[in-house]
């Protein structure tokens, strides 16, 4: 069984697995320990992960990014008319009523929402580690940002349901970075004196904050903050913004009316941002901006800093907030550590230092792979292959939830809603509401304060609806009960409904033993038994009420199409891939072939058969660049290659001969001579074989050595031009039989000698025949007489 964690992020993503000598970051198809979050459509296949970022720049149209950002949301959503599209290059639309994106694929328009782009992803990411595992991946836990709604959450699940993965966790990114920090902490207090710590994470997009409290053996989240909106993609866009305006003066140019061209700007504004995060001034240069423009620039650290003075000053807000929600002081902190891309950016990092009144930051945790590491640990956790120390993470909720209803007509005055988990509240926790109705009712679940929501995020996000209540025996309203649960991924679901019967069961009361109880028939015998008195016990039944929930899951019949979509395309996706290494392989053939057929293979070669492999080469080559090359199937690159390698084969056969038959006569002459010094030899180490056999050996080795003799003649009289009669394979053959036959002669173990039975004074005892042994009786001696002879022993004298 595979544990696996992923850090799903928005630039890319990185995975964890567990291994029986820790955690390890893997890498993907082309080395790299982060996989690009990225799926792209083409004409013929899809391209996810490292392929998509190698054909961003001509094909970033049908190029989706954002996917962490993106997922679970609605096209309405003013945050993606504001800020994600700034972001994004392909269309955005509407999908059944959540955010999805329109794209050329297969040669016509497709659309696809953003939950089958992360499934899509999510597969990528399950293939990378079977193939690093050598196993199949199903169970993984998925790190994503703590301010992800209930909405957000359900689409995860659904993503990873069509990628055929099940989500054993989904856990806040803060809380798997500390659950990685405190996982391998040896010297944490007693939970009486905890260890007080904030963790700040700056990624691509995202600002979080988290104050933990660590103790021996567990973690608590005592509260957390966001800015959604705050991160390394802003910074490099207000460079691309400040050179686009440079550009407008300096050559003419407007960059923001050409997607292709602010997409160029971009790549290089972030690598200008990292190359000022370690230097005080660097040079920018853009090749081929627009209208075959070569721009180039310069900045310094200090004009970066003033260009993102805006975001600097949003960096206090969510660290003032995550300490005054933990109710401690900054002198109760223990330590700050940052994770994070673009903690590395130095003015952002002394902000930082400053809303925590100057006391010092730590980095001691990987700020690439924390949240990773994190995620895989709290996978081993739930693991039965490992066993990882005793270590408790209680995470909270970010969201006030309340659970709202509508007025009883009979009783306006009644309330219609209730806050059920405020904000912080444990995760998971069950919370048991109770109502008394007389028919029917709704109830939904919505964010207490829909302002701390990202964007344009539908507050209401789930419903339930008791269609019957079964009525109260005296005519009153029915006590119902509904059980609602915030799960171990931060989901809200209304469990159960019920109402409760108390029923009176009798029970019989044993009567007391009386120990003075005289004996039967004797006087004063004990009046007749008086019955046992009854005793009523009250049991509480409670009877289940159908009710039907209402969420923003995908349905079974939809997710089970989604499920069939992707696997089609992942498999086509592969046929597409084959039928290119197949053509690739054709094509490597040719040119390999024909440089060599003047070189190394020259002297294997016949006339006859280099004008005709020729020939056959030219016109594959002619073939594969015509149309029907160009497009073809996987069955007729396979069969135009074997058709080749039908003429060339015998050609690579005879040179590959040439260089391996030297190398096996040798080893087979070093074994015959082994073999042949062993079994001539005088040492005692063979005494013991007997002699018939070590002359078998040496006329083993001898009509062995005949053999091969005469064959190694043969050759030497053939042109290499023309089949071997001696090869490599037969010369090896004889060799393994050399060693099967002579190996147990000649290692044949010496025979033990025979154990020979002596007496007291070291003289064979009886008169057997030699190599027996007789054995000796002895009578039991008298105890004086036993004391007599050891009396004698010790003087030295003998007793009769």
């Amino acid at each position: 069984m595979a544990v696996v964690g992923v850090d799903f992020g928005t630039l890319h993503s990185k995975i964890g697995v567990a291994r029986h000598r820790g955690i390890d970051i893997i890498t993907n198809e082309v080395s790299n320990r982060a996989t690009p979050s990225l799926v792209a459509f083409g004409p013929k296949q899809r391209a996810i992960g490292e392929s998509a970022k190698s054909q961003e720049t001509s094909n970033f149209k049908n190029t989706i990014g954002s996917l962490k950002r993106l997922i679970g949301r609605t096209v309405n959503d003013p945050q993606v008319d504001n800020v994600e599209k700034k972001f994004m290059n392909a269309s955005l639309v509407d999908i059944n009523g959540t955010l999805g994106a329109q794209v050329n694929y297969l040669g016509e328009r497709q659309s696809f929402s953003f939950t089958q782009l992360v499934g899509a992803y999510l597969g990528k990411i399950r293939d990378i580690t079977a193939k690093e595992l050598k196993t199949g991946v199903s169970d993984i836990v998925i790190a994503v940002p703590g301010w992800y709604t209930d909405i957000q959450r359900r689409a995860i699940l659904d993503a990873a349901a069509i990628a055929n993965l099940n989500v054993l966790r989904i856990i806040n990114d803060t809380t798997a970075t500390a659950l990685g920090y405190g996982i391998t902490k040896s010297d944490l207090p007693e939970p009486d004196n905890p260890r007080h710590v904030a963790f700040v994470d700056v990624g691509h997009a995202g600002f979080s904050v988290a104050i933990v409290a660590f103790a021996k053996g567990q973690l608590t989240v005592k509260s957390t903050a966001y800015d959604p909106n705050l991160g390394g993609r802003d910074i490099d866009y207000a460079l691309l913004t400040h050179f686009a305006e440079e550009f407008k003066t300096k050559y003419k140019i407007d960059v923001m009316s050409s997607p292709k061209a602010c997409f160029r700007l971009g790549a290089s504004c972030e690598k200008l941002k990292k190359v000022l995060s370690a230097n005080s001034e660097s040079p920018l240069n853009v090749e081929s901006i627009m209208n075959d423009i070569d721009a180039s620039s310069k900045l310094t650290r200090e004009q970066l800093e003033s260009l993102i003075v805006p975001l600097l000053d949003a960096v206090e807000a969510p660290i003032h907030r995550a300490i005054a929600e933990s109710g401690l002081t900054l002198e109760q902190l223990d330590s700050i550590e940052l994770v994070g891309g673009s903690t590395r950016v130095p003015a952002l990092r002394a902000r930082i230092q400053q809303a925590f009144g100057g006391k010092p930051l730590s980095f001691t945790l990987n700020q690439d792979e924390a949240i990773a590491r994190g995620a895989t640990f709290a996978c081993a956790m739930l693991s039965p292959v490992f066993r990882v120390r005793d270590f408790t993470a209680h995470d909270i909720n970010h969201y006030p939830i309340k659970v709202q209803w509508a007025p009883v007509p009979t009783d306006p005055d009644d309330d219609t809603e209730i806050l059920v988990f405020p904000q912080g509240n444990a995760v998971p926790s069950t919370k048991i509401l109770s109502f008394y109705r007389k028919e029917k009712f709704s109830l939904e679940a919505a964010y207490a304060e829909p302002a701390l929501l990202p964007g344009g995020i539908n507050p209401v996000f789930q419903s339930a609806t008791v269609p019957e209540v079964p009525a109260d025996p005296k005519g009153d309203s029915t006590l119902v009960k509904v059980k609602t649960r915030l799960n171990l991924h931060g989901i809200l679901s209304f469990e159960t409904t019920y109402f409760e019967e108390i029923e009176e069961k009798e029970e019989p009361t044993p009567a007391p033993m009386d120990v003075d109880k005289p004996a039967e028939g004797a006087e004063g015998a004990e009046a007749p038994a008086q019955p046992a008195p009854v005793k009523k016990k009250k049991i509480v039944k409670k009877n289940q009420i159908p009710f039907v929930a209402t969420t923003t899951s995908l349905d079974k019949a939809t997710l089970e199409s989604y499920k069939e979509k992707e696997s089609d395309m992942h498999a086509a996706d592969k046929l597409v891939q084959d039928t290119e290494d197949r053509k690739n392989a054709l094509e490597e053939y040719i040119y390999d072939t024909r440089g060599k057929l003047d070189d190394r293979y020259a002297p294997f070669v016949q006339a006859s058969e280099k004008s005709a492999l020729l020939a056959a080469l030219s016109e594959a080559e002619d073939w594969l660049y015509t149309e029907e090359g160009e497009d073809s199937t996987k069955s007729v690159y396979v069969s135009r290659l074997d058709a080749l390698k039908a003429l060339g084969d015998p050609i690579t056969f005879r040179y590959r001969e040439h260089e391996d038959r030297q190398k096996s006569v040798s080893a087979l002459r070093e074994t015959l001579n082994t073999y042949l010094a062993q079994a001539t030899s005088t040492d005692d180490k063979y005494a013991h074989i007997d002699q018939k056999d070590k002359d078998s050996v040496v006329e083993k080795c001898a009509v062995v050595e005949k053999w091969l003799q005469d064959l190694v003649a043969k050759q030497a009289e053939k042109p290499k031009n023309v089949d071997p009669v001696l090869t490599s394979k037969e010369v090896e053959k004889k060799r393994d039989e050399v060693i099967y036959f002579a190996t147990p002669i000649m290692t044949r173990p010496k025979p033990k000698p025979p154990v020979v039975p002596t007496g007291g004074s070291g003289t064979p005892q009886g008169g057997g025949t030699p190599g027996t042994q007789t054995p000796k009786r002895e009578t039991p001696k008298p105890e004086k007489q036993q004391q007599q002879q050891q009396q004698a022993e010790a003087g030295g004298m003998d007793v009769d």
